[in-house]
């Protein structure tokens, strides 16, 4: 009785991180908006980091209850989930993804770089607070380059009518009006985040003990697909619709900010440890995975195939976390 009470409120808590992250992101977009910040400007910050989060909350109230392997198992298991399923899934809804030349020329590099520093950070098991300051440091220098990326980009290539339609359209952008009910859904956001987080939390701990299971392997797995499924459903929709670039662009963004700020933000707080099974599992199918993502993107083409191989990937990934065979 105790496991399906936990787990209901696992599920339950899981809604909540992910509404409360939909209504605050949605609301903070107006606020920002309504403010004078530009369209672009409220793109890369407040909707990108916006889609990550129910893992940076969860991070975070994770430390406070002394749950210190939550983090980087978090982190770790949602990147996993973003390449295998949410690609994966992607290719075979679309049946060939395209890969654009400015995914494989910036976010590419970036990617890996970003994997890179990651892995050499936990090869000790074990983030230290230094470390962490280090990894939130490195993200705000790529949010900034990628802000003057994008600048200079619009300035340097050649006017197209659809990039023309869109100054228009920035141009003749009158801002949004405010009123007391967007303030009440931010904090109504803010709020069925904090619950949901906290409950969260707590369920994994009871789950754990009943289950006699490691906390971050629970995180590894259902708390990461769990927290990834808004993405799960964007990147799909997008990539039916023949819109590969944000299929894409939304898994190359979401990866490297968590690697920097799922574990950067929470180990600013306090030393954050690794658990054995993502040590020894998570982190070398995270490299694997990473690998295999950024050898397809050179490709400029992610066929049907590669979708169906990277989900018996995770399938196998599942199977040896839980040492099923």
């Amino acid at each position: 009785m105790d496991l399906i009470f936990w787990l209901i409120i696992f599920v339950i808590s899981i809604f909540a991180l992910i509404k409360g992250s939909d209504i605050l992101i949605d609301k903070s977009e107006k606020i920002g908006l309504a403010i004078g910040l530009s369209p672009f400007i409220v793109g890369v910050t407040i909707v990108a980091i916006g889609t990550s989060l129910p893992e940076v909350v969860s991070s975070i109230f994770a430390i406070i209850k002394g749950v210190y392997d939550l983090p980087v198992a978090n982190a770790i298991g949602s990147n996993i989930f973003n390449i295998l399923v949410i690609v994966g899934l992607s290719a075979i809804a679309a049946k060939r993804l395209v890969v654009s030349k400015n995914l494989i020329d910036l976010d590419s590099p970036l990617l890996a770089i970003s994997t890179a520093i990651v892995f050499f950070t936990l090869w000790d098991k074990k983030v230290s607070q230094v470390e962490s300051l280090i990894m939130f440091s490195t993200y705000l220098v790529y949010v900034i380059y990628t802000i003057i990326h994008k600048d200079e980009k619009e300035l340097i290539e050649e006017k197209t009518s659809f990039e023309i339609e869109k100054l228009e359209r920035e141009k003749n952008f009158s801002k949004p009006k405010l009123n007391w009910k967007d303030i009440f859904f931010l904090f109504l956001g803010i709020g069925l985040l904090t619950l949901g987080a906290e409950y969260l939390i707590q369920s994994i701990k009871k789950l754990s003990q009943i289950l006699n299971i490691a906390t971050g392997v629970i995180t590894i797995t259902a708390v990461a697909a769990g927290t990834s499924l808004p993405e799960v459903f964007v990147s799909v929709k997008a990539a039916r619709q023949k819109k590969s670039e944000i299929a894409l662009g939304n898994i190359f963004g979401s990866n490297v900010f968590n690697g920097f700020m799922v574990i950067g933000l929470p180990g600013i707080i306090s030393s954050l440890t690794v658990d054995t099974q993502t040590f020894n599992i998570g982190i070398p199918m995270l490299i694997i995975s990473t690998f295999l993502f950024i050898l397809s993107g050179i490709s400029k083409r992610i066929y049907i195939w590669e979708g169906i191989f990277y989900i018996a990937l995770y399938i196998l990934f599942i199977g040896k976390i839980f040492n099923i065979y």
